[in-house]
């Protein structure tokens, strides 16, 4: 299973007036530890920033699994949460376990859809319980370096 940590970015940004604002970016980085997740999305946000920046806030998530997207269009990212049903032999009372996904998706409809697309082949039950859209500008995964 994935560890992924959130971490926000703070930094001044142009806005399209020309005035110059502080702003918070959340970005979602696979580590290990708050650390490595600082360490890693230091190392990938700098080639795109032009002046200071800093990573305001590190935490945990708890995103079980991301359904990326290759289309180019697609650049946000919905948070859905699904209930996984069991039964229970014993007493055949029913039991629910939430999940959260991540999937990247043009519109809200889109992101239904590559959800459940992703889910298949799932043989477990499922009902989606919510989707919201997430303010994350971006996720980045482990590459082992060569």
């Amino acid at each position: 299973m994935e560890n992924w940590i959130e971490t926000k970015v703070r930094y001044e940004k142009t806005l399209e007036n020309g005035m110059h604002k502080m702003v918070n970016e959340p970005y979602l980085v696979n580590a290990i530890s708050f650390s490595e997740a600082e360490a890693r999305i230091t190392e990938e946000i700098t080639p795109y920033m032009q002046g200071d920046f800093s990573v305001s806030a590190v935490k945990r998530t708890n995103i079980s699994e991301i359904f990326f997207n290759e289309d180019t269009s697609a650049d946000k990212y919905y948070k859905i949460k699904a209930a996984f049903i069991f039964i229970n032999e014993r007493t055949f009372a029913e039991k629910r376990s939430n999940t959260n996904f991540l999937v990247k998706a043009k519109n809200l409809v889109d992101a239904l859809n590559r959800f459940q697309a992703g889910m298949k082949g799932t043989m477990a039950d499922y009902e989606i319980v919510s989707v919201s859209e997430t303010a994350i500008m971006d996720v980045y995964t482990y590459k082992p370096k060569e």
